[in-house]
């Protein structure tokens, strides 16, 4: 039964991992909306503001856009409006709204929409590289001072190999799910990363185990 529940958990990991694989190259990843080719307007509305009030504004005249709503400015009093597209329409209609609101007294032609290019997934992770490498090392001295007696290169590849297949397969899970990479990605690899050394220290524990009684 236990071999039975290991092949169909291997064959979902493999399944998994391949159609994850074609939905990268076929779709690419999905991004947050800070992370994507996007258009900004910056407001000063000259006094604290409620995101709701902005919102309501926003999704009147962006149905069905994802919009990124921010505070700009040390006293709060300016608004950044960030999403995908803003047409010449909207950007009227966003002016008049505001000045409605806020009582300003924006005009249409001296507003200007921003272009925000993509940032790359590289560049989202670049400042972890050098921690994650740092402490992965310091890990797997560990783990080879602990489980020395397990042979060194086996313990070496089975650890490398089970963090590598479980990143695999989140990565698979974000590209089928459309799940956009943003705040909670690195958090998630983190949790991943962690759950897999649990994993394989628990497999390392008991081989150890075993060897000791063996021992006695």
């Amino acid at each position: 039964m236990e071999k039975k529940n290991t092949k169909v958990l291997l064959i979902l990991i493999a399944i998994i991992i391949i159609v994850g694989t074609i939905m990268i190259f076929t779709k690419g990843l999905k991004f947050e909306l800070q992370y994507q080719d996007s258009k900004k307007v910056e407001l000063n509305l000259g006094k604290e503001f409620e995101r709701k009030d902005i919102k309501e504004i926003t999704d009147e005249i962006f149905k069905g856009q994802q919009v990124l709503i921010q505070e700009i400015e040390l006293y709060k009093d300016s608004v950044s409006i960030t999403t995908s597209e803003i047409t010449e329409e909207q950007k009227e209609n966003l002016i008049k709204k505001i000045n409605e609101k806020y009582s300003k007294e924006y005009k249409v032609e001296n507003v200007t929409v921003e272009q925000v290019a993509h940032v790359r997934g590289r560049d989202i992770i670049k400042p972890y590289i050098v921690p994650f490498v740092i402490s992965s090392l310091i890990i797997l001295v560990y783990i080879i001072v602990r489980y020395y007696k397990l042979n060194i290169l086996k313990v070496i590849v089975k650890t490398v190999g089970i963090i590598a297949l479980a990143q695999m397969v989140l990565l698979g899970i974000i590209a089928i799910t459309r799940m956009p990479i943003g705040n909670f990605t690195i958090p998630a690899v983190i949790f991943v990363y962690m759950f897999s050394l649990y994993i394989s220290t628990t497999i390392f524990e008991q081989e150890l185990e075993n060897i000791v009684v063996e021992e006695n």
